[in-house]
């Protein structure tokens, strides 16, 4: 990968960061990782507590991008012919016509998708993993690029439906934004005095180079020593005691784009371990599914990928090993 390769990425992603950090206060990183799970063509769950800006993370990306946006606000009553659209009889020329539904855009925000049953939450399936949905046996591709940024909350709230796990495994990654430190807090209360500052900006950068950065990212090297190492990290989480399911394979293939997506961001053209291991918690936690046993001792899966993390020897350390 040339040196202006990472260059473009590298501007792509500040211009991006700076015009969403005017709206989200303080939390540089997770903006960051929404916008990995963007260069990777990966989907992103944003998962927490009511009112900590998870709305505007999504809806500040997707104004800064030259993509359409649809917004899926979903509710206990939804059906699937809601998100994707439905065939209708046009008496006038005597045939069926598809109205898309809301899913047939570029950037989807799926709002509060927990909140839906889970016969409406697969209704984004096909669509997420294929880019194409299928009505009334008729397929229509989805425009590209094409990202769903879902936010959930806690399922511990109420009025809210566990993700099934086929659904939570197309989810490249799983971010929290937590509560802002107190400062930040200060600076959100000033900076929403007269309006909201979504309102102020604007589009910085282009889908085509959005795409261009996409293919970019793809050309990052990694080495085998780091794929074995990916590759042992999800073996160990399936084997864990603690663990009834561990990572998929499509979890291996997450933590893979989104290292080299890290690389690019940090300036380089090849992966290092510390790429795998900022994002392990991300791409892994929430497809791990903890046994029943572990989850009366209240073993949390963020807790479980940081022992993986911890037992298994990083490439630079076997090799050592290995003299």
């Amino acid at each position: 990968m040339a040196d202006n390769s990472v260059e473009v990425v590298q501007c792509l992603a500040e211009r991006v960061v700076e015009n969403v950090e005017r709206v989200i206060v303080g939390k540089r990183r997770e903006v960051q990782m929404t916008l990995i799970a963007l260069l990777c063509e990966g989907h992103l769950l944003i998962e927490d507590v009511p009112g900590v800006g998870k709305t505007m993370l999504a809806r500040s990306i997707a104004k800064s991008i030259g993509c359409t946006f649809r917004r899926i606000q979903f509710t206990p009553d939804m059906l699937p012919s809601d998100v994707t659209g439905v065939s209708m009889f046009n008496q006038k020329t005597r045939e069926f016509e598809f109205r898309p539904g809301p899913v047939m855009a570029q950037i989807v925000l799926a709002d509060e998708i927990n909140r839906a049953t889970p016969k409406t939450q697969s209704a984004l399936l096909e669509a997420m993993e294929e880019r194409q949905i299928t009505v009334d046996g008729v397929t229509y591709p989805m425009e590209r690029p094409f990202l769903v940024l879902a936010t959930q909350n806690p399922i511990e709230y109420e009025g809210t439906f566990p993700l099934p796990e086929a659904q939570i495994d197309r989810f490249m990654m799983r971010v929290s934004l937590g509560y802002p430190a107190a400062a930040d807090e200060m600076r959100i209360l000033e900076l929403q005095r007269e309006h909201h500052p979504l309102e102020d900006i604007g589009q910085v950068v282009s889908a085509d180079e959005l795409m261009a950065a996409q293919a970019a990212v793809k050309q990052v090297y990694v080495d085998d020593l780091i794929k074995e190492y990916i590759v042992d990290l999800a073996n160990v989480s399936r084997r864990h005691p603690d663990v009834y399911l561990g990572a998929s394979p499509r979890g291996s293939l997450a933590l893979f784009k989104a290292a080299r997506a890290h690389a690019a961001l940090e300036g380089r053209s090849y992966v290092i371990p510390d790429d795998v291991k900022r994002l392990l918690v991300a791409t892994f936690a929430h497809r791990l599914i903890i046994s029943p046993s572990a989850r009366l001792k209240n073993v949390e899966a963020r807790a479980v990928v940081e022992q993986i993390a911890a037992s298994v020897p990083v490439p630079g350390m076997r090799a050592k090993m290995t003299r």
